[in-house]
Formats: C-alpha cells, structure tokens, sequence
C-alpha cells in the first residue's frame, strides 16, 4: 500500500464527476474508484453524483438529501445547477463516461490555468481526464492516453480501461482476489449470506444462479428449460428488469413482489432478492455456480468471481454492442478448447438478441463442459490483472502527466 509520503502533492485531491446512467452502472463504477482511490492511495476524493437516490440503491447508509456527506472517506456531494456547494479546484478532475462537466467548474479550471500562465499563481490547471467506457477492441490501445486540446486552451485526456497492458487497466481492489479465494474455500461464508438474505431451501449440490439483466426472451426461456432440469435450480432475482420478461411465471405483478418471496416451478424456484451493497453483490456472485450480469460494474465483478457467465452487455444503436461483446469474447475463449469457445460465443450472442432456441441448445450443450468452463473463469482473472489495476495505472498516468 502507497503511504501519503509517497503520494506526490498533485496527487493530494480528486474530483471525480458522474451523472447515473441506467440506475447502478456507471455509479458503481466511479464509487468503487473512488473507494479505492481513497484507501489505498490514501487521495482525497469527491465525488459529484446527479442521482443520488439511485446512488443510495448500492450505498444503503447515503443519505439522498443531503447536499454533502462523506462515506467510506470519500466526500460525496450532490451534482446539480448550480452546484448546492462551493467547487475548489482539485489537483485531478475525472468526468465519466463522457458527461459533461458543469460550466463553472471548467470556468474554475479555466481561471486557475490562466493565473498560472501568467505567473500569479504556482499551482497549475488540474489533470482533466475523460474516463470512458470499458471496452476489448483493439483500437482502444491506440487511443489510450490520447490529449485534446479544447477551444479554451486547456487540455483533457481520454482515459481508455481496457484488459491489456497499452490500456487503462481494470477496477479491482488489490484484496479481492485473496477476499474472494478466503470466501469460496468456506462453505459456510455462504450459507451465511443465503440465511442473510431468506434464501431457504438451498441444499449444497443445487445449482445456484444469480440472474441480474436486462430484458431478453431468452431468459424466460431458459427459466422454462430449468424447470426440466434432473436437479434443483435456484435463480437469484432482485425486483428490477430481469422479471419484466418473467411475468408469466409471476404469482402477482413485480410491484407486489417482496424480498425474500420464492416462487416455485417444477425443478427451478425463483428467488426473489432485496438490494446490497457492493460488497454483498460480490459475495453474491462468489457464492453462486453461473451468474448473468449486466452493463459494466457487474461484468467485471463476475469476472473476478471467477465463474462462469453470461454478459447482457447494454444495448446500443446499430447493435454496435454486439461488436463489443465479441471482442470480449474473443479474448475471454483464447485458451479455451474450439467447441467451448464456440458454444460459449454462442450462448452470449443469443441471449443478447434473444434468440431462445440458440440460447437453450447452447446451454445445454455447455452444461457437459462445464468443467473446462470454470477452469477458464478461475484463471482468468489471474492472466487479466497481471498486478496492475485501474487506479494504480491511473494514478501513475496522472504522475506522468
């Protein structure tokens, strides 16, 4: 762990900025950044949120009327306009995901550049940096890292994650990996969590699936081929998008749902989960056998989790994300043998058009090679990290800048 005497001044305060697309993914992202900016690096950070009742759905203790609070020791303030609290110019400011930061902030930076140019003052305009979406293709190495010059003389960087070493690396905490091993060696870390949550019924040899999704035919398929299966199945459901395509299988509307509610058809019961915390969603996935996840902060967490899953990755115009899940993909099955590369393809481009037929006839297949299958997902983690993360390439990109 990096000490504060390590941290070099123009590292000592980070703003980062995030406007709440799709409820949870891009605000689980900057906050389990700006948690471990905060703890392992010891930076003060701020970070500015538009949304924040959303933001309370993953950080139960946030309290959404407060204008400011600080958790996890991170200062956690309200976006809005005109900002509710003062701005002071930060030696590094992060906008995510392409949102665009408030006129009066880049008036601040601006105002704190020119005084530095005309020598009134020693402390220059802030790193500014553009933090984009993950992605697998290749032309991100070649953008990685890449200024633009705004109209106003100041400059911002494209900050690309990525999952080679010419990106920006991967969120990961530096203890997840040895947290997750610890849990997964106990089978009673996970009982625990099942008892916590009212999962009951549960024995150690059902096959157990946490479904968090978007819309798709395809799952209702797959739920219907589950109630067929030779051993019980349970799929872990919070009240949310995943059950807008289940409603057949529903006793009542989603609205009436309540936590902790089973329902049974055939070999399947379905489950239905209250919200957590990030840390309780990561034990989540660590506890189950297959997870389907979506967007961006729960496709990386399922992957550290080390078992096999589907991505539902976000829609776009043109399915362009269907490009970008092949990408993943195809780095995802290199060391896997051809006929599970392609089945395992397969199973995540039709789940993500909903094509029910390929969807089911490459589960089933899958489910003869799913040994190979998670020796994949327990070494992947491994070769992807390669001991460099996201905030420490970050924070050594912002030293260099």
């Amino acid at each position: 762990m990096t000490s504060m005497v390590e941290v070099e001044k123009s590292l000592a305060k980070w703003d980062i900025f995030c406007a709440v697309v799709d409820n949870y993914g891009d605000i689980g992202v900057t906050w389990r950044l700006a948690k471990q900016l905060t703890n392992e690096y010891q930076i003060n950070v701020t970070l500015w949120v538009d949304d924040l009742k959303s933001f309370s759905h993953i950080l139960p203790c946030l309290d959404p009327k407060l204008t400011s609070q600080i958790l996890h020791g991170v200062k956690i303030n309200l976006w809005s306009n005109p900002l509710p609290v003062c701005f002071n110019c930060p030696d590094v400011v992060i906008e995510a995901f392409a949102c665009d930061l408030p006129e009066h902030v880049v008036q601040i930076m601006y105002n704190q550049h020119q005084a530095y140019k005309n020598n009134l003052s020693n402390t220059k305009a802030p790193v500014w940096l553009n933090l984009e979406y993950l992605s697998a293709e290749t032309w991100v190495e070649g953008c990685h890292g890449l200024p633009s010059m705004q109209t106003n003389g100041l400059n911002k960087n494209f900050y690309f994650p990525g999952f080679t070493a010419k990106t920006g690396g991967l969120i990961c905490e530096k203890d997840t990996l040895t947290k997750r091993a610890r849990w997964q060696s106990n089978p009673d870390c996970r009982q625990q969590l099942f008892d916590k949550l009212g999962l009951i019924g549960i024995a150690g040899s059902d096959t157990v699936i946490s479904v968090f999704s978007y819309e798709t035919p395809a799952l209702l398929a797959l739920c219907n081929l589950w109630m067929q299966s030779k051993k019980p199945i349970h799929a872990l459901i919070p009240i949310g998008r995943s059950l807008n395509c289940l409603q057949p299988l529903l006793p009542c509307s989603i609205e009436e749902l309540k936590p902790g509610q089973q329902i049974k058809h055939g070999q399947l019961t379905l489950h239905i989960l209250p919200m957590t915390d990030q840390q309780g969603y990561d034990e989540l996935l660590w506890s189950c056998d297959f997870n389907i996840v979506r967007g961006e902060d729960s496709f990386l967490r399922a992957q550290w989790a080390a078992k096999p899953f589907i991505w539902h990755i976000y829609p776009q115009e043109d399915d362009y994300h269907l490009v970008k899940l092949d990408s993943f993909l195809n780095l995802y099955c290199c060391d896997l043998g051809e006929n599970v590369a392609n089945l395992y393809h397969k199973l995540n481009n039709s789940f993500n058009t909903g094509n029910q037929e390929d969807t089911l006839e490459a589960w089933k297949s899958l489910t003869s090679n799913l040994p190979e299958l998670t020796k994949n997902a327990k070494q992947w983690p491994i070769n992807t990290l390669n001991d460099t993360d996201l905030a420490s390439r970050l924070v050594q990109f912002v030293k260099n800048s």
